[in-house]
């Protein structure tokens, strides 16, 4: 068992009847993208039936969550007005609600279509500014009694170690997150893979995670298909990035993640599973 993972407290989040006990075992986020511009080439746009049978594929290959999005945060991509944004998302989140029994996360930065998401079923807010960017959100989050799981991105933000960075993103979106009164035990966070780090940062993430788990709170890692990886493996496109996915996801595992973040569910549940077996002694699946 590595020190990361021995160090974690086993506290608890219930969600949807759901209990993630943290420290337990890795649970699984999957995506999806209601977005017809996602990075990785998955994006279901508008078809939500469509929408409701990847999350129904991917609750029955022991995905934990389900991550609803519908503006592309990929590097360059342009911004989404937030009535779009709502337009593709609520319809989303609606037919996923239906589909599964599974807890649903929307992963949107702005408070109304947080709203919207949280009034139409979903349970968490996956916030990629770390209630840093939309004033209003962490208000909504408290309102709505939602799990957050707050973001650091470093888009935007001056240079300097990334482990500082990050400590200094989440500290900040810890502190917004008690001003508003968000129950701390329901607060997850990410250290921003792929938003504003050149690729070997990227990687170092990963690598160094383990002096972020180590703190305390729970931590997402979401490394999946990212341009770093494909770097790592000599240019591989987004659809060719599974082995590199697979590779950080398992060091993440390793240097205590409690939650990883992918498109490629059923592989990446196998590797938590065995990464589990070695880093946490976890010897069956749950």
């Amino acid at each position: 068992m590595t020190r990361a993972a021995r160090v974690r407290p086993a506290r608890a989040l219930s969600l949807r009847g759901r209990e993630f006990v943290w420290g337990e075992r890795t649970f699984v986020m999957g995506i999806v993208n209601a977005t017809p511009d996602s990075f990785s080439g998955d994006g279901v746009g508008a078809d939500v039936a469509a929408a409701a049978a990847l999350a129904q594929a991917m609750e029955a290959a022991g995905a934990d969550v389900i991550d609803v999005g519908a503006e592309s945060t990929r590097p360059g991509a342009a911004p989404v007005d937030p009535a779009e944004e709502a337009a593709r998302a609520i319809p989303a989140v609606t037919a996923v609600r239906a589909a599964i029994t599974a807890p649903v996360s929307i992963d949107t930065r702005r408070a109304e279509v947080a709203a919207a998401a949280l009034a139409a079923g979903a349970d968490m807010v996956n916030d990629i500014d770390g209630l840093r960017g939309d004033a209003r959100m962490a208000a909504t989050v408290a309102a709505h009694g939602a799990a957050l799981v707050a973001m650091h991105n470093q888009r935007g933000r001056a240079p300097g170690d990334p482990i500082a960075n990050v400590r200094a993103g989440w500290r900040e979106s810890l502190r917004l997150a008690r001003a508003a009164g968000i129950d701390a035990g329901r607060v997850i966070l990410d250290p921003g893979f792929g938003f504003g780090w050149t690729p070997e940062e990227n990687l170092a993430l990963v690598r160094r995670l383990g002096e972020l788990t180590a703190e305390g709170p729970p931590v997402l890692l979401g490394p999946s298909r990212k341009s770093a990886l494909g770097l790592a493996l000599g240019g591989a496109p987004a659809g060719e990035r599974l082995e590199g996915t697979a590779a950080a996801v398992a060091i993440a595992i390793a240097n205590g993640a409690d939650v990883v973040r992918v498109h490629d569910v059923a592989a990446m549940r196998r590797v938590a599973l065995v990464a589990d077996a070695i880093a946490r002694g976890n010897r069956r699946a749950p």
